[in-house]
């Protein structure tokens, strides 16, 4: 596959997590994503950690119904999460509210 230099530097931005420049679910969270998620209160799912991947996979377990799901973002969530914390997950629009910070997550 041949790649034109605005991908391979899509690619190379997103190697580092915070530059990423990629919309996608588990990559870069866009202003739209983040401002339908919280204008859609009764969307959010509350949760808590139950394992933290250095892949950037996080495992919750959602505290109604004791569902499990897995989640993904581009970057470890090591530093941010620990395994104990209690989240909240907006199915919806792929977001993960970890206290202050929103990560866009992909689901499983």
């Amino acid at each position: 596959m041949i790649r034109d230099r605005a991908q391979q530097n899509v690619i190379a931005t997103c190697e580092h997590g915070a530059l990423c420049v990629d919309d996608r679910p588990g990559h870069a969270m866009t202003l739209l994503r983040l401002r339908l998620a919280t204008a859609t209160p009764r969307g959010w799912a509350d949760a808590v950690c139950t394992e933290v991947g250095a892949g950037g996979w996080v495992q919750l377990q959602l505290w109604e119904t004791g569902e499990e799901r897995w989640v993904w973002h581009h970057s470890s969530l090591q530093l941010s999460l620990t395994v104990g914390d209690p989240v909240a997950l907006h199915p919806a629009y792929s977001v993960l509210a970890v206290g202050r910070h929103r990560f866009n997550v992909a689901q499983l």
